[in-house]
């Protein structure tokens, strides 16, 4: 497997870095990029490549993109983790905010599926592995923003899985329960920023108190639960078409699909009051 390349993003901390390493240890020659490329020395120490993307730029895309090419000729696996949680009302939070989740989330994740996909058609082979959430099933007050944005992965992943088959490349939807991570803090201090001194600053201590158990071990998961996911996807004959992973993940996603909606209503409520 040493001749397959793989492309992270987020590689600087989470899960983008364990699946880096994780998929540098399987035998691929890995790429990892994020902003802050600062934070990924001990990943180059680990022998992966690591530089500078912004997948809210479109050159930065297609330079990091073009430079993978250059080095290697293809790209085998890419791991479309990038993003982060942007919560708080919607009546508060400002419309440039919202647009720059659906930018890092999903623009960005799309234009690096544009980017990759003719050199894996023309080979017949390759994995796009789109990183959800649980949270692209189910939903939390004040999280409006962020939830569309995974609702969106979801939708978009199903129809370019059928759009990209025939040409003999996979697409995997990877859905992760609460994990142990940057993001659980970034985003809580987010939504209270949003809401302090508004309608909604009670209901918002609530929701981030909840988010906060997301730190606990009892209630979540390490990354490296998901990077282990992961590379079993891309490394498995007929992978999955998505993989709930992690602490609570397959809990959530039977509960969607079993509870009616005002049920689930009822359910989500009391735990985020």
């Amino acid at each position: 497997m040493t001749d397959r390349v793989a492309l992270v993003t987020g590689g600087s901390s989470g899960i983008g870095e364990a699946a880096a390493r994780r998929l540098q240890a399987a035998g691929f020659t890995t790429y990892a990029v994020a902003r802050r490329v600062e934070r990924m020395s001990e990943l180059a120490d680990a022998g992966v490549t690591t530089f500078a993307m912004d997948v809210t730029d479109d050159g930065s895309m297609t330079g990091g993109v073009e430079r993978i090419l250059g080095d290697r000729g293809r790209i085998d696996v890419l791991v479309n983790n990038a993003g982060y949680g942007s919560y708080g009302a919607v009546e508060n939070v400002a419309i440039d905010e919202a647009r720059r989740q659906f930018e890092v989330n999903v623009f960005g994740l799309a234009r690096l599926v544009q980017l990759v996909t003719p050199q894996m058609r023309e080979r017949e082979s390759g994995r796009i592995l789109n990183v959800s959430s649980v949270g692209g099933k189910y939903y939390e007050p004040l999280g409006a923003w962020y939830h569309a944005t995974k609702f969106a992965v979801e939708g978009f992943s199903d129809s370019l899985r059928l759009e990209l088959a025939p040409y003999g490349i996979r697409v995997v939807i990877v859905e992760p329960g609460p994990i142990r991570s940057e993001w659980n803090t970034l985003a809580r201090e987010a939504l209270v920023e949003s809401s302090l001194g508004t309608a909604y600053e009670r209901q918002a201590e609530g929701v981030r108190a909840r988010m906060e158990s997301g730190d606990r071990p009892m209630y979540s998961s390490g990354p490296d639960v998901v990077a282990r996911t992961i590379v079993r996807a891309a490394t498995s004959r007929r992978p999955r078409t998505r993989y709930p992973v992690g602490r609570g993940a397959r809990s959530i996603v039977t509960a969607r699909r079993l509870l009616p909606d005002r049920a689930l209503d009822a359910v989500i409520s009391r735990l985020y009051s």
